[in-house]
């Protein structure tokens, strides 16, 4: 009998849990905001490019509350709130404005594995937007700015004897109130600007390490020189500990090399395995901290041999250059937006499904536009083999915009606070993205907004990270400095502006709008440059433009970029509708066009 009471407390706790969380509202969805599951929400590893055996997810449901700004933790809480899901989410199960005035405070529990014992306990947030205090068990351990990165505590001291651990976390995000980089959140949306993103929205979770632990790899190929250099950032070295490296192609150990902490390992591979789109191949390596002869801690992690970089052609044209041959990047515009879930995808199969139909076009690069997808993004296009630019979010005002000449009146005067903050997140952007083999471009402007000391921005991105190429100032304003010039023409291409020092590139065009009833975030009030009818229409219109491309490919440009990949919010110009349920051009017949834009570059 007592069997049997304990077996009807447990289903009827599971039933509880699912009973108070539900998606809010009545938005479109996409089928996989069916799959979520509320007590184990996006429960793959977080950081697959540094993977240690145990950890723990926190996700699920906890206590949250909106309170006015600048109060003391609150006694009693609102409701529950599904983590990661940010809390104007429908799958947040809040659905509510937090605002400039409130702030968001959130309570868990959770306790820590009984073979953790001994072990030092991180606690990682993989994005949280946009100002963090974390407190444990009442103590405050740590703080945080920025929207986009991961940050993380060692939260070993304030861990108590017992099983149950208090975590509470209280965010302040002011949306377009402050100068902080918010990509297309605005307070009130509509057009081109879309639903605010407030708190956390990646997974949070804990993992167990030794007290001397690798915290960080940069990984740098060298395919001139046939070298992979790894360095390991370590917490706790000692003099004479050393990093040991194991590099395997599938499965099987190639080449082992050993070096000081500090020190990076450079690692020469014989004919090592070029990584392209059309040939994603990458190298699994085990990298091991030993101290006094013991391994004290092991991740798994991975590299790809690829180069990108740009060359005059023999009719004096600049092009990009993949591992050393001229390489014509196409895609999408991609900004990663959910209607269920906003910033975050409802699942893992959602979040690589973009990828995928992006390759179904016959797109070999995606434009990731003024956001900063979860680390397994980038995995995924990594192993999937697509290129990416990275932009960085854009904030603060938008000035003057001169996009048809080069920049002939005063930059933007940002604040001395709003420099800092701008020059810290993207240091941090870079640094956290430096490892993934798939990103090629850093694109640090967008449209002139929040563009500001132009010149010196770019060539500090340029000397901080020399392996990629750097597009200064996405769709003006012009300088000439950096590795790229880009225009943004809507909705045909056109070539209105040529350098012949750097690469041109075509950063936006196209924008065709095709609003599909039914699959709409508002019924009304919906916006693309232009409007067709049914996908035959658009699809014509699509394959009009990349011909118009192609000719201009063979005079000048290098690159070109479509908006966009989804419609999202009130825009209607997607490949998909913005629930992913209906494609709305022939993919088949845009992948052959595609294909045959590509191919101009080498065609003689």
């Amino acid at each position: 009998m007592k069997r049997k009471s304990i077996l009807f407390l447990a289903l009827f706790s599971v039933l509880a849990v699912n009973a108070q969380w539900k998606p809010q509202g009545d938005k479109i969805k996409t089928k996989w905001a069916e799959q979520v599951d509320s007590k184990k929400p996006l429960p793959e590893y977080p950081r697959p490019i540094m993977e240690r055996s145990q950890w723990k997810n926190l996700n699920g449901l906890w206590n949250y509350s909106i309170q006015e700004f600048g109060k003391a933790a609150p006694s009693k809480y609102d409701g529950q709130i599904l983590v990661p899901f940010a809390a104007e989410s429908s799958l947040s199960g809040v659905m509510k404005e937090v605002g400039s005035k409130n702030e968001l405070w959130y309570e868990t529990n959770f306790s820590i594995e009984s073979g953790w014992n001994g072990k030092n306990i991180l606690l990682h947030f993989g994005a949280v937007d946009w100002k963090t205090e974390v407190f444990i068990n009442d103590v405050k351990v740590g703080s945080h700015t920025g929207g986009y990165t991961p940050f993380s505590f060692d939260i070993t001291p304030f861990i108590k004897k017992g099983s149950n651990q208090k975590l509470v976390v209280k965010v302040w995000d002011p949306s377009n109130d402050g100068p902080q980089p918010r990509g297309k959140q605005v307070k009130n949306p509509e057009g081109i600007w879309y639903t605010p993103v407030t708190g956390i929205w990646q997974t949070v979770w804990i993992e167990p390490v030794n007290a001397k632990n690798i915290t960080e790899l940069r990984t740098t190929p060298n395919i001139d020189q046939n070298t992979i250099s790894i360095k390991a950032d370590v917490k706790g070295a000692e003099t004479g500990d050393l990093v040991e490296i194991s590099v395997l192609d599938n499965g099987k150990e190639i080449a082992k090399e050993k070096a000081v902490v500090g020190e990076s390992n450079d690692i020469v591979l014989n004919a090592p395995k070029l990584w392209s789109p059309e040939s994603p191949f990458l190298y699994q390596t085990k990298v091991r901290l030993i101290s006094k002869n013991k391994v004290v801690d092991e991740v798994k992690s991975y590299f790809a041999m690829r180069k990108i970089s740009s060359k005059r052609d023999e009719n004096g044209v600049m092009r990009m250059q993949l591992n050393n041959k001229d390489y014509f990047q196409f895609g999408p515009l991609d900004q990663g937006w959910w209607p269920e879930g906003l910033y975050t995808a409802p699942t893992d199969e959602a979040l690589k499904y973009d990828i995928i139909k992006t390759k179904e076009l016959g797109f070999n690069m995606i434009r990731k536009h003024v956001k900063v997808e979860p680390e397994r993004w980038y995995t995924h296009c990594d192993q999937l083999g697509i290129l990416v630019w990275q932009d960085m979010p854009s904030g603060d005002e938008q000035p003057i915009w001169q996009d048809k000449k080069y920049f002939e009146g005063t930059e933007l005067q940002r604040t001395p606070k709003s420099q800092e903050i701008y020059k810290k997140e993207w240091k941090e952007i870079m640094d956290h993205l430096y490892s993934y083999p798939s990103i090629v471009v850093w694109v640090p402007f967008n449209e002139a907004w929040g563009q500001f000391k132009t010149v010196e921005i770019t060539e500090w991105t340029k000397n901080y990270d020399s392996t990629r190429l750097i597009n200064s100032s996405s769709g003006g304003n012009h300088f000439q400095t950096g590795d790229i010039l880009d225009l943004h023409k809507y909705p045909a291409p056109e070539l209105y502006l040529y350098d012949a020092r750097r690469v041109t590139v075509l950063g936006e065009y196209g924008g065709i709008g095709l609003p599909l009833e039914g699959h709409l975030w508002r019924a009304n009030d919906n916006w693309g440059y232009v409007k067709f009818k049914n996908q035959a229409e658009v699809t014509a219109e699509y394959v009009k433009y990349a011909e118009i491309l192609k000719n201009l490919v063979k005079t000048g440009f290098s690159a070109a970029v479509y908006t966009q990949t989804t419609d999202v919010e009130g825009e209607v110009n997607g490949f998909m509708t913005y629930d992913r349920k209906v494609d709305k051009m022939d993919f088949k017949a845009v992948n052959k066009i595609n294909t045959d834009v590509i191919n101009a570059l080498n065609q003689k």
